[in-house]
């Protein structure tokens, strides 16, 4: 394996990062502020608790998870576009690089990203809520499983598109739609029957709910199934960017 390679691409990667850290690290985590703020202090004040959770600390869980969502997508979709769309990527088809490395380095370095944005988002709650996380080690885990799973979506994402607006598709129109109904910011529970069995049918919601039960101990589904339903997807993702390149799937502007 080429490791001088994969190093490039994700010190290339890390490195625009900070060039753009206005657009890649502080704007998402002012965006999550206001949520904060508004939902959190202002709103959550005059809420009642939710399963004995105060409600701006119940929601740290969803607003988390729909800025790494949104965030993995974008960083990975664009890290893989652009090149594309500046005529740079044949200065990568001309290295002795495999499609692995390539996917390594993207994928590494956006879910490093991500990560990085999820902890400045979570020190950042603290100045606006206080929580507490019961389970550490389980939270770690379903931030990095998700922010690799959805790097590995975005990555195919910036594949597929061949302009800029198929890269804000699928974030703009079925993610965060997806997110907001998924119980980021209420629990499923607290919807009529029907509803309930509907909101079922959004993958969101077991990551979701996975993901506060590391903070709470609170989850709407059963904890075994939010860690399998995150795992087949890192799988899915995984076997579809496999076929992609098994394919003869060749990179080009």
């Amino acid at each position: 394996m080429n490791i001088h390679g994969i190093k490039a691409i994700y010190r290339f990667e890390m490195a625009r990062t900070f060039r753009t850290i206005t657009q890649s690290i502080a704007s998402p985590v002012l965006s999550t502020s206001l949520y904060f703020v508004v939902f959190g202090a202002a709103i959550g004040s005059r809420m009642g608790a939710v399963d004995g959770v105060s409600y701006g600390a119940f929601i740290i869980p969803g607003l988390l998870m729909l800025s790494l969502l949104n965030e993995s997508i974008s960083n990975a979709s664009f890290g893989i576009y652009m090149p594309k769309w500046a005529g740079t990527i044949y200065e990568l088809l001309s290295a002795p690089i495999s499609p692995l490395e390539i996917v390594i380095g993207y994928v590494g370095a956006a879910a490093t990203k991500s990560i990085m944005l999820g902890v400045l988002i979570l020190v950042t709650a603290r100045l606006f809520v206080p929580y507490h996380i019961a389970h550490p080690l389980w939270m770690l885990c379903f931030l990095l499983l998700t922010a690799v799973s959805f790097s590995l979506f975005g990555f195919i994402i910036g594949l597929w598109a061949d302009d800029f607006q198929k890269l804000q598709v699928v974030p703009l129109m079925i993610v965060t739609p997806l997110t907001f109904l998924g119980g980021a910011f209420y629990s499923i529970s607290m919807l009529p029957p029907l509803w309930q069995k509907i909101a079922l049918f959004n993958p969101v919601v077991y990551l979701i709910s996975g993901f506060r039960w590391s903070f709470y101990g609170l989850s709407d589904v059963n904890v075994a199934i939010s860690v399998a339903a995150t795992l087949g997807f890192l799988l899915l993702c995984l076997l579809a960017v496999w076929w992609i390149f098994r394919t003869g799937y060749k990179l080009k502007a």
